[in-house]
């Protein structure tokens, strides 16, 4: 039987994190835990919702790896990255002269995940037709490849994921109501990461031990400062974020993710430089912003190397007077830095000298 190239990279198993790592420990997961293990030992559909980066893939590939499916390929389809017309083939297979090119017959996702399970992820994205096959795979559980009028049976437990609506979708047309009652057996609402802000630290601290092996690299472990830095960020991108930012300081080292990251989304106020004519440069208020981004890096570096400037110069990757003049080019100076940590230690230690 042969496999496509892009089945070939469904069927490639990913080591999974442990049970505490998935889960975590806020109280926002806890439920999706209990429900995962009431539904381990059924053949039950199961629909997972949540933003992008919330970890729907790792959960379905959790749900599938702790069943009675595991024994299985856990195939993983993305309806969103496939065309309607190809994904129909690449799903269901084909027959052979079903359409141009179909040189020899090929069998689909739905048979590579007999006796295992199927991914459907962002299901959302499905074509109103494929909708219809998908649905009667999930009543009875039976197919038919293209151009073939043989009907097969699969023993597969389906999985489906969404970061949309569905009930928008039903309303706007675009999702057939009869596969939503059929998906939404069972229904798990993965939570933003900024709901479950408890869970940050471990979540860092585990992608970092994982990037340091993978790429035998020795970035030290994050300080309590940057963990508690983590944990007030917003984290758009939900877990993945904070998995890239992790990478980013894990590979490149040096500059502290959390000063870049501040200092790269700290909102700006640069003051317009307008002609006589009321045009405003463009290249000047460029380099207005890079400079000013510049020096934000720096003072945060700086800081947080209490003022070592020798130090800073190696955390920045430039040389020692290079750093030199840009403090003087900035205008910074160490009196920022005896203000930002004004206390009454410090203040009984204002007259012992700052180290370069």
């Amino acid at each position: 039987m042969a496999v496509t190239g892009l089945a070939k990279a469904a069927l490639k198993p990913t080591p999974l994190p442990s049970d505490e790592v998935i889960f975590g420990r806020s109280a926002p997961m806890q439920p999706i835990r209990q429900m995962v293990n009431k539904i381990l030992a059924t053949d039950l559909p199961v629909l997972i919702q949540g933003e992008n980066g919330t970890g729907k893939g790792i959960l379905a590939q959790y749900i599938h790896a702790h069943s009675r499916f595991a024994s299985g390929a856990c195939v993983k389809v993305n309806c969103a990255a496939i065309p309607g017309p190809l994904l129909e083939s690449e799903l269901f297979g084909h027959e052979k002269g079903a359409f141009t090119d179909a040189n020899s017959a090929r069998p689909g996702y739905v048979e590579h995940a007999h006796n295992g399970t199927l991914f459907l992820d962002e299901i959302s994205e499905l074509d109103l037709s494929l909708q219809a096959k998908t649905l009667q795979l999930l009543q009875d559980g039976t197919y038919s490849r293209i151009g073939d009028t043989q009907e097969r049976r699969s023993n597969t437990r389906i999985i489906c994921a969404t970061n949309r609506n569905l009930a928008d979708e039903i309303a706007a047309g675009r999702f057939r109501q009869d596969l939503f009652y059929r998906i939404n057996v069972v229904t798990l609402n993965l939570p933003p990461l900024r709901e479950r802000r408890e869970d940050i630290p471990l979540l860092a601290d585990y992608f970092l031990t994982q990037l340091n092996a993978k790429y035998e690299r020795d970035a030290p472990p994050f300080s309590e400062e940057i963990l508690q830095a983590f944990t007030h960020q917003e984290w758009r991108g939900n877990v993945r974020e904070l998995e890239n930012l992790v990478a980013r300081y894990a590979i490149l080292g040096g500059l502290d993710p959390v000063a870049a990251d501040r200092a790269l989304k700290r909102p700006s106020i640069i003051p317009l430089k307008v002609s006589v004519d009321g045009t405003v440069s463009l290249k000047h208020i460029a380099k207005q912003a890079i400079r000013e981004m510049e020096s934000n890096v720096i003072l945060q570096v700086l800081r947080e190397n209490k003022w070592n400037r020798r130090k800073a110069a190696s955390v920045l990757n430039i040389s020692y007077r290079s750093l030199i003049y840009k403090i003087q080019e900035a205008g910074l100076s160490q009196r920022q830095h005896r203000k930002s940590i004004e206390s009454p230690v410090a203040s009984a230690h204002n007259a012992t000298a700052l180290p370069e």
